[in-house]
């Protein structure tokens, strides 16, 4: 395998995710359209991540457990953790510094942990 070429999430209930992803978390719409799923744009409009209706049953399935998305961003990760706190998304503890930069982890409504990563200049 060369490379992730696309990832979706499962969530329990479309419309409060996409609301989340796209209110709390600045995530832009692709205009792409799939009555299953929310597709958001990334990497210079290219779509490279989804949430989506449950492929399966997810019934008393505890969802995000052991599963981290990282996203690059291009702000300052302090504005970044100001944002997110003012909209009352659930941060997972303080930035933290990585090898690759600086990281914040939050949680989203189906316990998904996404990590936002301002990148160390190489």
């Amino acid at each position: 395998m060369r490379r992730l070429e696309f990832a979706s999430l499962q969530v329990r209930d479309l419309k409060a995710s996409t609301e989340f992803y796209t209110q709390k978390l600045g995530f832009e719409l692709s205009e792409m359209n799939n009555p299953e799923a929310t597709i958001f744009k990334f990497n210079k409009g290219e779509a490279s991540f989804a949430i989506r209706t449950p492929i399966g049953s997810i019934e008393n399935q505890e969802l995000g457990n052991g599963v981290s998305v990282w996203f690059a961003i291009d702000e300052k990760i302090e504005d970044l953790k100001i944002r997110l706190q003012q909209n009352g998304v659930t941060i997972l503890g303080d930035i933290m510094q990585t090898p690759f930069g600086k990281a914040l982890h939050i949680k989203d409504l189906d316990g998904y942990k996404l990590t936002f990563l301002e990148q160390t200049n190489s």
